[in-house]
């Protein structure tokens, strides 16, 4: 049991083709995995029903010769998906029991490719948090455990539950969204492989917003390969959301395999940040030893305004988050609050915020509220969308100049025990994003590979940020430094 399960898509497609394996026998093994791995609360919902007719329904066609490119292959979907007639919580408490009428645009699109459904997985509250720890399911582990220690992990978070059902091969593939980290660093914490496209590349339709000009869905996958497979069913313009680009989505896929000679490599000397432990320092060493090997130009860069990039991201993500969850308020969206007699309607607004919204999501609402307040709108927001550009401005320069990808640490730490940082100054779990949030405030595609271990045995990612819609070029250079590092990607079972 659970041999299947430890396919990746690329291996179980040509099983599929074969007739070696059904998508029946495969879903089955994806479902009882998930099923006795509830100490890792990586799923809030398995869709045991659905999945199994999906993988009926995917055998026909296999047989048939209608299958499309993921026709059998099952995947765990972040609950911040909207799905028709299956709970989207957001794993938040005001959102307890909402079953949306409607699918989102992405998962339509991975249904409409053939994809089953295996359930729903466990988030940070909105997305907000580096550690699925501000879940209202609680919070999902780590199935990676420190060699010297047996504590609890996280994750990392918010796409905490797609990682950690990667990582202990409870499917075969997974969705995240990425608004400053969010795939990039569990996937790192995980092991596993995680990509955020371009924004505007995939279709928001249908995702519980958090901040609407940083969020962008993207695979979470054991391999790059498998992430160039997940997105091309994933992307593509969708008329229903403003932001979504007008442009054929190719098969990414066809961009592997090839070679990376003269391909130049950007070095950012700001990413070497104060207190960055030395084995990361020296995993980004090897990492860019590796490129070069292959034929690969390493060129040190600056990207000068990067040392603004977390206060800039801290003040623009939670003023967005302000405005987008201001419609839970018991009224339109979200579970209502019980009011004594005689209390009005500004009481029940009140109370239905207090208790529905977790204390991560209160901080960042109010935080984005001052932001957006009279007297100090300028004062932050419009200052921060000011950096914000230069931001831009500073990888625009640089990929004018002929860099092809920028290669960084993906995380300054592996990760860390469950409420370790939460129990201490919220800041210090903000640190988390200061590599990851340069590539959201630019719009730009950015993945994180594994790359290597720690001391105490857990993995570490190396992140590779690329050029606007070239999320090809930057598969291809991904999969070439996956190749050039060996080592054992999965834990060993404890759960």
């Amino acid at each position: 049991m659970g041999e299947l399960a430890k396919l990746s898509i690329s291996e179980a497609q040509r099983g599929l083709a074969k007739g070696d394996i059904t998508a029946f026998e495969l879903t089955e093994d994806c479902l009882k995995e998930a099923k006795n791995s509830t100490k890792l609360n990586a799923f809030c919902v398995i869709t045991e029903e659905l999945a199994l007719k999906q993988a009926k329904a995917a055998d026909q066609k296999i047989n048939e010769k209608k299958n499309a490119k993921l026709t059998g292959i099952p995947i765990g979907i972040k609950d911040i998906f909207c799905t028709y007639g299956i709970k989207a919580q957001a794993a938040s408490k005001i959102l307890s029991g909402f079953i949306p009428p409607y699918e989102s645009t992405v998962t339509k699109k991975l249904w409409d490719a053939g994809a089953v459904m295996v359930g729903k997985l466990n988030m940070d509250e909105f997305a907000m948090g580096s550690s699925n720890e501000t879940s209202a399911y609680g919070p999902c582990i780590n199935p990676w455990r420190a060699d010297d220690n047996r504590a609890d992990l996280t994750p990392g978070g918010s796409s905490g539950g797609s990682g950690a059902a990667l990582a202990a091969n409870l499917c075969l593939a997974t969705t995240g969204t990425d608004t400053g980290g969010s795939i990039r660093q569990p996937a790192a914490f995980t092991g596993t492989v995680g990509l955020k496209p371009t924004y505007g590349r995939c279709s928001r339709w249908g995702i519980i917003a958090f901040a609407s000009s940083l969020d962008q869905a993207g695979p979470m996958t054991k391999t790059v390969r498998d992430s160039a497979i997940l997105l091309s069913a994933m992307s593509g313009y969708d008329p229903k959301d403003s932001t979504s680009m007008q442009m054929e989505a190719p098969d990414f896929e066809s961009f592997l395999g090839k070679n990376i000679e003269g391909k130049k490599i950007g070095i950012p000397r700001e990413y070497r940040i104060e207190g960055m432990p030395a084995e990361v320092e020296d995993l980004w060493k090897e990492g860019t030893r590796k490129l070069a090997a292959a034929g690969a130009e390493i060129i040190d860069i600056s990207l000068p305004n990067t040392k603004f990039a977390l206060p800039t991201y801290y003040v623009i993500a939670p003023a967005e988050a302000s405005s987008n969850l201001a419609r839970y308020d018991g009224v339109r969206f979200g579970q209502r609050a019980n009011i004594e007699e005689g209390e009005g309607i500004n009481e029940m607004y009140k109370k239905t915020r207090q208790l529905g919204f977790g204390e991560e999501v209160k901080r960042r609402v109010m935080i984005g509220t001052y932001v957006l307040s009279a007297g100090f709108y300028d004062a932050y927001y419009i200052r921060a969308q000011k950096v914000r550009t230069l931001i831009q401005n500073d990888f625009i320069e640089v990929f004018n100049k002929g860099i092809d990808s920028i290669l960084t640490p993906t995380t300054p730490s592996s990760a860390f025990k469950i409420y370790d940082k939460a129990k201490q100054n919220p800041l210090d779990m903000y640190l988390n994003d200061v590599f990851t949030v340069t590539a959201n405030l630019a719009g730009l595609p950015a993945i994180s590979v594994p790359a290597g271990k720690d001391k105490v045995g857990l993995p570490l990612g190396l992140q590779l940020i690329g050029k606007p819609w070239c999320e090809g070029e930057l598969l291809n250079i991904a999969e070439v430094l996956e190749k050039e590092t060996l080592f054992d990607r999965f834990p060993q079972k404890w759960w």
